[in-house]
């Protein structure tokens, strides 16, 4: 069986509480799938937003599904700095002492006081994929990545492990532009 895994690119999105979903897109709104992701019952939604900093706005952020249990809105590092957000590099849901935003839907705003990051890049593994690689839930590795003309090797990836994942690393669209990823890249866990 092959040591690698698929590696993708997720661009800015955010995650909405049910009671954030209803301020912004109206009393009931639920989130309209768009296509399944490839972590298993995550999808991408029909239904955008802007998102608001001091310096400037971005539009048209997708919303992915399902709802979750606090609200967390993940970007680059290059879109934090253009809109003037300090979004610390943390992993998705640690979100204490985090950026602040504005969130603007069709139906209303809201002020985030915590909630901007941007994400750590992490490999999603079941228990049989992280027993096969040799790693555990939490770990930090090294990621080598076989691109054409500018191959890397990425340091402080997070491995997250759990039987709801499917096997798949995670990079920014920062990183993914630094590596000129294809649509197809994958990644091996190396030594170093």
């Amino acid at each position: 069986m092959s040591k690698k895994f698929i590696v993708e690119t997720s661009a800015r999105h955010v995650h909405l509480t049910q009671e954030h979903l209803e301020a912004l897109f109206g009393k009931g709104a639920t989130l309209t799938h768009k296509k399944d992701l490839s972590q298993p019952g995550q999808f991408a939604c029909e239904e955008r937003v802007t998102i608001v900093g001091p310096k400037r706005e971005l539009a048209g952020v997708s919303i992915l599904g399902p709802v979750r249990p606090a609200t967390q809105v993940e970007l680059s590092a290059t879109d934090a700095r253009s809109i003037g957000v300090d979004a610390p590099i943390r992993e998705s849901g640690d979100i204490a002492g985090s950026g602040a935003c504005k969130i603007i839907g069709p139906k209303g705003e809201i002020e985030i006081s915590e909630g901007v990051i941007v994400a750590k890049r992490h490999i999603h593994l079941t228990p049989a994929d992280a027993e096969e690689l040799g790693v555990k839930d939490k770990e930090i590795v090294w990621v080598k990545l076989d691109t054409d003309g500018r191959k890397a090797i990425f340091g402080d990836v997070v491995v997250r492990v759990s039987e709801k994942f499917a096997r798949a690393m995670h990079i920014d669209t920062d990183e993914s532009n630094a590596v000129s990823a294809p649509r197809s890249l994958e990644g091996e866990i190396v030594k170093i």
